[in-house]
C-alpha cells in the first residue's frame, strides 16, 4: 500500500525494505549533494550529517511533504570506508575487513509536513571471519559491492559473517524499526 511519503533515495535496497513492511513511498526523489567528509569529523557525525542534508534537500523541494532519508556507512576502526572505484580498492576494503569486527553506521532522518526533523542513528558491530585471498578474489570478481560502502551483505558476504550484533536491515541500508517509529511519528501509519 502506497503511504504519505517521499524517499530521498534511489536505493533499490531502501525500496525493498520498506516494501517489506508495507511502507511503499508515493515517490522517490533521491538527494543530490556533496558527500564529502568534513576534516577530522567522526564517523557517526558523518553519517548523521548526510542523512538530514539529503533529507533537508529534497524536503526544500516538497514543501509539506513528508521526507525519509538514510545514510550507510561501513567503520573499520576509527576509518570511514568509502565506496571503491575499483578492484584493488575494493580488494583494499576485504583485507581491511577480514578477521576484524566492524561497525555499520545507518542514520535516518524523518521531517515531517510542518519541518521538525526526527532523526535515530543505529550501530550494527559486525564480526567477520578471516578470509582467504581466494575468498576475497572471488568476492571482489562477483561485484556485488559495486555501489555500496564496504559490501553487500545480503549477498556472498553473508557467508563470511560469524556474527551480528544489531540490526540487519541497518546493514542493508535501512534500519526498519527505527524508520517505522520515525515514519509513526510523522503521522505515517
Amino acid at each position: 500500500m502506497v503511504k504519505d511519503f517521499i524517499l530521498a533515495s534511489s536505493s533499490p535496497q531502501r525500496k525493498a525494505l520498506l516494501e517489506q513492511i508495507g511502507y511503499v513511498p508515493k515517490a522517490i526523489c533521491p538527494a543530490d549533494i556533496d558527500e564529502s567528509e568534513k576534516k577530522h569529523e567522526k564517523p557517526s557525525a558523518y553519517v548523521k550529517r548526510m542523512a538530514r542534508e539529503k533529507a533537508l534537500r529534497v524536503s526544500s523541494l516538497h514543501k509539506g511533504e513528508v521526507i525519509l532519508a538514510c545514510d550507510t556507512i561501513v567503520v573499520c576502526g576509527r576509518k570511514l570506508l568509502h565506496k571503491a572505484q575499483n578492484d584493488d580498492e575494493q580488494t583494499m576494503v576485504m583485507k581491511n575487513l577480514s578477521g576484524h569486527a566492524h561497525h555499520v553506521l545507518s542514520a535516518v532522518c524523518v521531517i515531517d509536513r510542518e519541518g521538525k526533523i526526527a532523526e535515530r542513528l543505529v550501530d550494527t558491530r559486525i564480526l567477520m571471519k578471516s578470509l582467504t585471498d581466494d575468498e576475497i578474489k572471488n568476492y571482489v570478481a562477483s561485484k556485488e559491492w559495486v555501489g555500496c560502502s564496504g559490501y553487500k551483505i545480503e549477498g556472498r558476504m553473508e557467508a563470511y559473517v560469524r556474527k551480528i550484533i544489531g540490526s540487519y536491515s541497518g546493514i542493508v541500508g535501512l534500519p526498519l524499526y527505527e524508520t517505522k517509529n520515525l515514519l509513526n511519528g510523522a503521522g505515517i501509519k
